[in-house]
């Protein structure tokens, strides 16, 4: 082919890029190139008939199927352009650096023959008929993709897209930023360059994923779950564990604090980090951990704890996450996506430094870490929204060895001794009993000693604080004339870390060991912490199991958020049929709720209460004026024609989420809009009410839909309402009206009504349906709701109001897919196929004009 306009747009005097070349005429290469010019972007390039076939994709390639990407088609580029790599001068066309990010070889996805030149024309009949069907076999991507024309894009518009296999993955493949051929990111090769252009970065495109929200200055943190195994899974990263105090950095307009988990100034003691992050002059919250490392780089928690200057060792503060951005809340975002933002902003200079996220073996990454001597590993699931507050799957700690926080109770002193005390007295808080777990005699020097010993004086009480007073001069088996220790009792407010071999089967520490202080929890905060089996956690099928804590036979207890929640007759049966019980509802809402609470945070519910189970009577509750605790969020409303205040029950956390299952809300339906911005929905609903067909018509009326709204360019996602029917969702970002969201879905469901007459209607009253499927938009009204996604449904079998791919959406599919026992283990698998509807939203104007 001509490389004609390729010429014409350079002069080969003033830029490094090739002219010419020829292929091997054995196999055919492919090359992305990562492209800094005047908007970051990645130049796909296919070699066909002796050049490269090109096309500029701005967000990059994905290896999620669910993701298309757009691809301008440009000019063909010479073969020895896949090489190129280097500075294109700023005056030049394209100016910019470019880096060779993947590279390979690529065949048809079913080649008709094994000769070379036939596979060719293949290519080339595909690339004609604007269908292009491959297989890659690159460093960086591989398996089969598609390059499909997109009509309506203009004459150059296509979509790049990965097709199901084996390589398929939701994780962000961009995170992998260098060169396959220099090893060097795009900073790194303008650094060597003549010319340096300002790096680029990926901000603007992630952005336009969150929503906006006015900074806060305190916030409790995420929280990991303890796990006793590592695991290989699909879709979990895993990071070093420090050994230090959590930390959290707000700053904005120039401000900045520098506090611990519970909101205690670091400012001052941590003051080499605080004068840095002043340095930063970015407006954001990001979370990480403050550690004092040896000449290993191993952290120390004993120095950290008294760490005072730079002579008691090098202090860092290890960043691994950011929840808020210049205007723009971020803990939406999945995990992976916050690292990259946080990668833009913060320099990885001392003694800042970005926590780094190896995607590898948690198995062989553990091994690895008790090798180097650290405290153990982080797991987090690659997808995983920042949870605040809130202790999750999501994030996992498995410890190298065994180490817990413990409340000192008191010390013992023996008469005659030098030391000035011999061991420290250490238990926990269960059930509000501060229980014993073990005496402590090593791990702290003499100096140590008397600095402890000054924090003990104003804490010296007359009698034991433990729920049962322990025996300190227990006789030991191989000290048989052992000195007797005088117990000296402590208000139980200081917490102290501790290591042990094992914990024996009466609660008591095997060989303790003293490792530090901590200074950055509260003591009643501080819980024995129980491995939970790994195999719960990690995406296989659930086992619904009483998770509950056992008070007596009609009433349990759990405290969640903070929150001690009493569980009323959890043994009562809500599913006739198949023996669920009300325990077993809340038992799933305590798992789904990572997935669930995001469609519901800050929104007002309306509670659909079944305190009888599926078939005893049902009711729904509006206002909840006084009848709910003073820590349930309520949002004032009126009702029309009474001046009475009223109050809507508004979703918060998890705590709120298990309150409402305890009411028998078997399921959950918030408000399309926040009360944020109460008039503005987030999404519109297009909802697809069958009357007596089968199931298979709705699917029909699903698909025609969305060959609608992909003619019109306007994403939709569905989900099973778990009753009879199919919601469509479509993201419109707080941004219009319900009634201008109420219009739009008319216009939809009308267009949709044209192509199947015979089987839809849009006919409000249910006699002039004439048994059609409703297409009902009056959905989109202030106060209308609809079951959330990952809702349970007051239906036989307990099926749950599922997300789904759209590639799901066919003959075939059932509601009973669906249900209590499989839900958890498909979101933990899949991910959340809904979270785009919570995104940036379309431009409805856009959408009109473009389809006028």
């Amino acid at each position: 082919m001509s490389l004609t306009e390729y010429k014409k747009k350079r002069s080969f005097k003033h830029t490094p890029e090739p002219e010419g070349g020829e292929g091997t005429g054995k196999e055919l290469r492919f090359v992305i190139q990562k492209h800094d010019a005047t908007h970051l972007h990645y130049d796909f390039r296919l070699e066909m008939e002796g050049v490269l076939k090109s096309w500029a994709i701005p967000k990059g390639p994905s290896t999620d199927p669910e993701i298309k990407r757009l691809a301008m088609m440009v000019e063909d580029h010479p073969y020895d352009y896949r090489n190129f790599e280097g500075i294109i001068p700023e005056e030049e066309y394209g100016g910019g650096t470019v880096i060779v990010w993947d590279e390979g070889t690529y065949t048809p996805f079913e080649p008709e023959s094994d000769v070379f030149q036939k596979q060719e024309k293949q290519l080339l009949d595909q690339l004609k008929a604007g269908k292009l069907k491959i297989i890659l076999k690159g460093k960086k991507l591989k398996g089969a993709y598609a390059l499909v024309k997109a009509y309506g894009r203009g004459d150059n518009g296509w979509l790049l897209m990965k097709l199901k296999d084996k390589y398929a993955a939701d994780s962000d493949i961009l995170l992998k930023d260098k060169s396959v051929v220099s090893g060097k990111t795009i900073a790194q090769m303008e650094k060597q360059g003549k010319t340096i252009t300002p790096v680029r970065n990926r901000l603007k495109e992630l952005l336009k994923k969150t929503v906006k929200k006015a900074f806060y200055d305190e916030v409790k943190p995420m929280l990991a779950t303890l796990v006793s195994e590592p695991f290989d899974e699909p879709g979990w990263v895993y990071e070093i564990k420090w050994d230090g105090y959590r930390a959290v950095a707000f700053m904005n307009k120039g401000k900045v604090a520098f506090k611990s988990r519970n909101d205690q100034s670091y400012n001052q003691k941590y003051y080499p980090i605080y004068e840095k992050l002043k340095e930063l002059k970015i407006n954001a919250i990001i979370d990480g951990e403050v550690v004092v490392v040896n000449k290993n780089g191993n952290a120390n928690f004993g120095a950290l704890q008294n760490w005072n200057n730079e002579a008691d060792g090098e202090l860092l503060y290890y960043v691994f996450d950011i929840l808020w951005y210049n205007g723009y809340d971020l803990s939406h975002l999945p995990l992976l996506d916050r690292k990259a933002i946080l990668a833009e902003l913060i320099p990885n200079q001392f003694p800042i430094l970005l926590s780094k996220v190896f995607e590898t073996s948690g198995i062989d990454f553990l091994n690895a870490t008790k090798r180097a001597g650290l405290e153990g590993i982080m797991a987090k699931r690659a997808n995983s929204t920042y949870q605040i507050g809130n202790r999750t799957n999501d994030w996992l700690k498995i410890k190298a060895s065994n180490g817990q926080e413990v409340v000192i109770g008191g010390f013992t002193k023996i008469a005659g001794s030098p030391k000035p005390f011999s061991s420290l007295l250490v238990g926990l808080f269960k059930k509000g009993k501060f229980i014993y777990t073990g005496k402590i005699g090593t791990g702290f020097s003499v100096n140590t000693q008397k600095e402890l010993l000054a924090q003990f004086e104003p804490l010296i009480i007359s009698k034991s604080p433990f729920y049962e007073e322990p025996d300190v001069n227990k006789p030991n088996r191989f000290r048989f004339n052992s000195p007797q220790a005088k117990a000296i009792w402590l208000k139980p407010e200081l917490i102290c870390e501790v290591s042990f071999s094992e914990m024996t089967t009466d609660g008591l520490m095997r060989h303790p060991s003293f490792k530090g202080m901590r200074e950055d929890k509260k003591a009643k905060e501080v819980m024995l912490e129980t491995p939970d089996e790994t195999d719960e956690i990690v995406p296989k099928p659930i086992n619904l199991k009483d998770m509950l804590v056992k008070k007596d036979e009609e009433t349990q207890v759990k405290k969640v958020n903070g929150q001690e929640l009493t569980f009323t007759n959890p043994d009562k049966i809500y599913w006739p049929v198949e023996k669920i019980s009300k325990g077993d509802l809340i038992n799933y809402y305590d798992q789904i709720s990572p997935f669930i609470l995001p469609y519901l945070k800050d929104r007002p519910q309306s509670l659909s209460r079944y305190p009888n189970g599926i078939t005893g009577q049902n009711f729904y509750q509006k206002d909840v004026t006084g009848k709910v605790p003073d820590w349930i969020k309520t949002y004032l409303y009126h009702a029309e024609g009474d001046d009475t205040d009223k109050h809507f029950l508004v979703g918060k956390d998890k705590a709120t989420l298990l309150y409402m299952a305890n009411l028998g809300c078997i399921e959950i339906h918030p408000w399309s809009s926040t009360i944020k911005k109460p008039d503005h929905p987030t999404w519109c609903i297009l909802d697809l009410d069958p009357d007596k067909q089968p199931f298979d018509q709705t699917i029909e009326v699903a698909q025609v839909t969305k060959a609608i709204l992909d003619d019109m360019g306007v994403p939709g996602y569905c989900k099973t309402s778990g009753s009879t029917g199919l919601h469509i969702y479509i993201p419109l970002g707080n941004k219009y009206t319900y009634d201008q969201s109420k219009e739009f879905a008319k216009i939809i469901v009308t267009l949709v009504n044209r192509e199947l007459p015979k089987t839809t209607s849009i006919e409000r009253v249910v006699a002039d349906r004439k048994g059609k499927i409703y297409l009902d938009f009056l959905q989109n009204r202030t106060q209308a709701t609809i079951a959330a996604p990952y809702s349970l449904r007051p239906k036989p079998g307990a099926t749950v109001s599922m997300p789904l791919h759209w590639d799901e959406v066919k003959k075939g599919l059932q509601m009973k897919d669906f249900d209590i026992y499989n839900a958890f283990s498909r979101a933990s698998e899949m991910g959340d196929l809904f979270k785009p509807v919570l995104g940036k939203g379309i431009d409805l104007a856009a959408v009109i004009k473009r389809n006028r």
